[in-house]
């Protein structure tokens, strides 16, 4: 959405610099034919000079009237700082989501970023396993398929409450570095139990990973030979056959010379 100060000025000047155009263009063609007229006669070409002359006159003035008009609106309040940098971001964010590697270029900015914000705290290492299993269950994700699609949205929703646990347990170990002495030690056993049950839902996050893993490899290995080898086997097989047929026809197909003298 554009900032509607900003349109409301570009309006006005565009209107400014319309009407000037027609007032000059007026003034030309009015006074081209309150020359030419007299000069040459009354004919069909003076129509013309009028017509034209009386139209920019015209053109002019309704110009004249709508800036008028526009310019004795109030203008629409400037634009909160804050919420001009957000549409900004917004639109840019829109721009990069149309562009075919988009989407995926925005998701490990916003990854990067949000392992940026706990940098420095117990939580980044469970956070940085979390991220490795996300990405490994999102490679896998368009082949678990039937009965492990449940599983998959089960695994999407655990992901989002162990972002949000780890986000809980940021922000209490940054608060325990500014809490008094008396408060600490209540918020030291609630920052170790956010951190016990973060290394539990990541070790069962993990665990959940390596079991879909193992549901794609068996869905994937068939009980015989895989099919696309047998059908090369049985191409190659026949590109032999037909080489062979044509090395024999080529031989029979050849006449007997005689010698020649």
């Amino acid at each position: 959405m554009a900032d509607e100060r900003a349109r409301h000025f570009r309006r006005l000047r565009r209107l400014r610099r319309s009407a000037r155009r027609w007032s000059v263009l007026a003034g030309g063609l009015g006074g081209a034919a309150a020359v030419l007229t007299p000069y040459a006669g009354l004919g069909l070409p003076d129509a013309a000079w009028a017509g034209a002359a009386g139209s920019a006159v015209a053109l002019a003035a309704w110009r004249w009237v709508d800036l008028r008009a526009l310019a004795a609106r109030p203008a629409p309040p400037a634009l909160d700082p804050a919420e001009a940098a957000a549409r900004s971001r917004a639109r840019l964010v829109a721009a990069v989501e149309r562009l075919p590697v988009g989407p995926g270029v925005l998701a490990e900015v916003r990854r990067v970023r949000s392992r940026l914000a706990l940098r420095g705290t117990t939580v980044a290492q469970a956070w940085a396993r979390l991220d490795r299993a996300a990405l490994t269950l999102a490679g896998m994700a368009p082949r678990l398929t039937g009965l492990a699609e449940p599983a998959v949205l089960e695994a999407a929703a655990a992901d989002r409450s162990l972002r949000d646990l780890a986000g809980r347990a940021a922000s209490v170990e940054r608060a325990l570095k500014l809490a008094p002495a008396e408060a600490r030690p209540r918020l030291a056993e609630a920052h170790r139990t956010l951190i016990d049950q973060l290394d539990s839902g990541v070790a069962a996050y993990e665990g959940l990973v390596a079991a879909a893993a193992g549901y794609v490899a068996e869905d994937a290995r068939p009980s015989t030979e895989h099919p696309a080898a047998s059908r090369l086997t049985e191409a190659t097989d026949l590109l032999h056959g037909v080489a062979s047929a044509l090395a024999e026809l080529r031989a029979v197909g050849e006449p007997l010379r005689t010698p020649t003298r």
